[in-house]
């Protein structure tokens, strides 16, 4: 039976991009799935790709497989015993997090895209593009716009490598911001952090998108400096002269673990 979805079988970047498709298209509550529904629509999208010779990666299987095991452990019985001990929980809430956290990184890229479509249509002063801030050791001015090429070719270059989702690999933007302190304080004066080889350190391309919203949350709490030495160059990760009163700030720390929760 063909589901009640009418869509067109389109490419998307990766399981997480076809289930959100699906889930807003129907207007679902994200917080409760109907996991069966949800499921026979991915495994359909899966089927036509086959039927029309469309190659899909290893995260989509991996994916499925995931969905169908979600699927099952919905269906079986709990044990009143090990509610008592446990509670409850529900086998969808791992999957609502990834999809809310995918798709906090998909508004954001699309808000930086527009962005960027919006000033290379309005016209600027060409020498401005090559400023150089005298105080920065002729470091250029480097905005967020280029931390979204950078990300967008790293991801470029993963779509031609195999990606498995390794279990126990997986890191929250809220960890991840808490590597990259570390990393920033054994930097010495006048080092700097490659965002390109950072990027590329990374496991999964969930772990990518965790370590992208983390370097945007501590540049927007002023703990961090992008900094760049060549126009389109590699990008630079340094500590911001805020850096140790941005983490000493505990309720802006509060508000970014509420935020990923």
């Amino acid at each position: 039976m063909s589901s009640p979805l009418s869509f067109r079988l389109e490419q998307y970047e990766g399981p997480l991009d076809l289930l959100l498709d699906l889930i807003r298209k129907q207007e679902i509550d994200i917080y409760d799935i109907p996991i069966a529904k949800i499921t026979a629509q991915y495994l359909e999208y899966m089927q036509r790709a086959a039927e029309m010779d469309i190659e899909l990666g290893a995260e989509f299987i991996y994916m499925a497989a995931t969905l169908i095991h979600i699927k099952s452990r919905m269906l079986l019985p709990r044990d009143p015993a090990l509610d008592e001990i446990e509670g409850e929980e529900d086998p969808r809430q791992e999957l609502v997090e990834r999809l809310l956290e995918h798709e906090r990184f998909k508004n954001a890229a699309e808000m930086l895209q527009q962005k960027l479509l919006l000033e290379e249509n309005v016209w600027s002063n060409p020498q401005i593009q090559a400023f150089l801030d005298e105080e920065s050791s002729q470091e250029l001015a480097v905005t967020l716009i280029d931390l979204v090429r950078t990300f967008q070719q790293v991801l470029e270059r993963a779509k031609q490598k195999p990606s498995y989702e390794v279990p126990g690999e997986d890191v929250s933007v809220p960890q991840m911001i808490l590597r990259l302190k570390g990393w920033l304080e054994a930097l010495k004066p006048g080092e700097t952090l490659s965002a390109m080889e950072l990027f590329e350190q990374q496991r999964s391309r969930r772990a990518m998108v965790a370590l992208f919203l983390a370097i945007l949350e501590l540049v927007r709490m002023q703990a961090v400096e992008l900094t760049q030495k060549d126009l389109f160059g590699d990008i630079g990760l340094k500590r911001h002269r805020r850096f140790e009163e941005a983490f000493a700030n505990g309720g802006a720390w509060e508000s970014i673990e509420k935020g990923y929760q």
